[in-house]
């Protein structure tokens, strides 16, 4: 039986800030379909990493490619197979819920009526406040947005930056749900948390940053044996 294809291959990734590398010598391949979680402390690389993958800042050293595509030369088709979530969700304040869908829908070329975009808010727990602005939404109900979107997007490779942040228990769940929606899609996902209780049964594989190296990967029902939770910032015994 021939092994799953590869959806993104890394090899010897460096980004520097100013005299600070904030990634040295990172590469890890994430199978296509499986959920890969990126784990490690504040600073260790993590949002640098996915940022870079999405093209949204440049690689010093390094290659990647994304779907077969290079990260450098074809950065055209990595982002129409590419969806990124970041702490910062980019959202109009001054549109509705509905509003910022559609503006999503007409940039992807996608139909942007009410009546197909509505079911897309009932999933991720927005469909009662399609008319409000995001200005009147707390941090968890602009997350949710900010998911609604990633959903719009139906990428092939999915990137996430701490998805749980800012959310409750409900929100928490539905993360989880988002995550096997994806999963069900085909997508690729890649996962930055600190959540490694929460996430690691929805992960097939995980990589641990620490000061922008890789100092561990595998699968992640393993993570909890490697010793190194410290790292990964959890204490010993909290997975």
């Amino acid at each position: 039986m021939s092994e799953p294809a590869v959806a993104v291959e890394a090899e010897g990734l460096c980004r520097r800030y100013g005299r600070r590398w904030a990634l040295l010598d990172v590469g890890f391949r994430a199978r296509r379909g499986s959920v890969t979680m990126v784990a490690g402390r504040n600073g260790s690389g993590k949002s640098t990493l996915l940022r870079i993958l999405a093209t949204a800042i440049r690689v010093d050293h390094g290659w990647a490619r994304i779907e077969g595509f290079d990260l450098r030369r074809q950065k055209a088709e990595v982002r129409r197979r590419i969806a990124l979530m970041t702490h910062r969700l980019h959202l109009y304040d001054s549109l509705t819920a509905l509003e910022n869908l559609q503006v999503a829908a007409r940039f992807l070329g996608r139909p942007a009526d009410r009546t197909g975009l509505l079911p897309l808010l009932d999933e991720v727990g927005l469909a009662d406040r399609a008319d409000d602005a995001p200005a009147t939404f707390s941090a968890g109900m602009r997350k949710r947005l900010g998911l609604c979107r990633v959903l719009l997007q139906e990428a092939a490779v999915v990137l996430l930056d701490e998805p749980y942040g800012q959310l409750d228990p409900p929100g928490f769940r539905l993360v989880d749900q988002f995550l096997e929606t994806l999963r069900r899609r085909g997508a690729t996902v890649l996962l930055a948390t600190h959540l490694l209780e929460r996430a690691g049964p929805l992960c097939d594989d995980a990589i641990v940053l620490e000061a922008g190296r890789r100092v561990w990967s595998g699968p992640a029902a393993r993570l909890a044996q490697a010793g190194i939770l410290d790292v990964a910032g959890l204490p010993e015994g909290s997975a």
